[in-house]
């Protein structure tokens, strides 16, 4: 049992530092005052800084620029993300710095409302992870059809895939941990 402990000791570290238990945190856009601002363009700052982080509802986005830039924060649906819409955003956010609580899981667009930013890619994904919240639906998803008086097959779209029952099970496999490293501590 005694060599168990130190295999027990590195999966709860591993738990530790890759699952933050539920708690919401704040995220500086980019990483870096002021963050929210066009890429360079051998680097996409923006993106790569989204695709390294996981973020879950009740996660702050915290979007710094420089106010005198005229900049601000659009949230807008996917159609609008790829051809850098500005009008009729999903919401708008100004001031700085511009504060976004992820209230919901599914992807998040943000481009920014300065005239010619969005085009110079000063636009940023967020995909946001719940076990408690559902995907928010895309717009204009396809229906199922109703059926014709010829007889016909009508095939399901297969289910999306979701983290919830792995999130759930990891959350279970970290407490059983924890229990078994409390036990064979006593």
């Amino acid at each position: 049992m005694a060599s168990l402990i130190p295999i027990l000791s590195l999966v709860f570290l591993l738990f530790a530092a890759f699952y933050h238990l539920g708690e919401a945190r704040n995220f500086t856009v980019g990483g870096s005052v002021p963050g929210w601002k066009v890429p360079d363009p051998a680097n996409n700052t923006l993106k790569n800084w989204a695709a390294g982080r996981r973020f879950i509802v009740g996660d702050t986005l915290v979007f710094h620029y420089d106010n005198k830039t005229n900049d601000s924060v659009l949230e807008v649906t996917e159609e609008n993300y790829k051809n850098c819409i500005t009008e009729k955003p999903v919401n708008e956010y100004k001031g700085e710095p511009a504060m976004v609580t992820l209230s919901v899981s599914g992807p998040h667009y943000f481009i920014s409302g300065a005239p010619g930013n969005c085009q110079k890619d000063e636009k940023l994904i967020v995909a946001v992870q719940s076990t408690q919240h559902p995907p928010i639906p895309k717009p204009n998803a396809p229906t199922v059809p109703t059926p014709s008086k010829s007889p016909t097959t009508v095939t399901a779209p297969a289910p999306a895939p979701s983290t919830a029952v792995g999130l759930v099970a990891g959350s279970g496999i970290f407490w059983a941990i924890v229990a078994i490293i409390g036990f064979a501590w006593a």
